[in-house]
């Protein structure tokens, strides 16, 4: 039995709970003192690849990141 009014006060404020919990991941990174903030910031990066493919063989990959450098 569930009601209405045990609304998550994230879905009330209009977000998703992947939103929710990046906020909640950064501002606890933020409140971290060193050394702990910048390796916690340092696995927040992500580094992948993309092929692309032509005459059905991979072309040589591109390693992106979605942190600007």
């Amino acid at each position: 039995m569930t009601s209405n009014a045990a609304v998550p006060f994230w879905r009330a404020a209009g977000m998703t709970y992947i939103t929710y919990s990046n906020l909640c991941a950064n501002l606890v990174r933020q409140c971290l003192k060193e050394p702990y903030r910048s390796e916690a910031l340092n696995r927040e990066k992500v580094h992948f690849s993309i092929s692309k493919w032509a005459e059905g063989k991979p072309e040589k990959p591109t390693i992106r990141s979605d942190t600007p450098e």
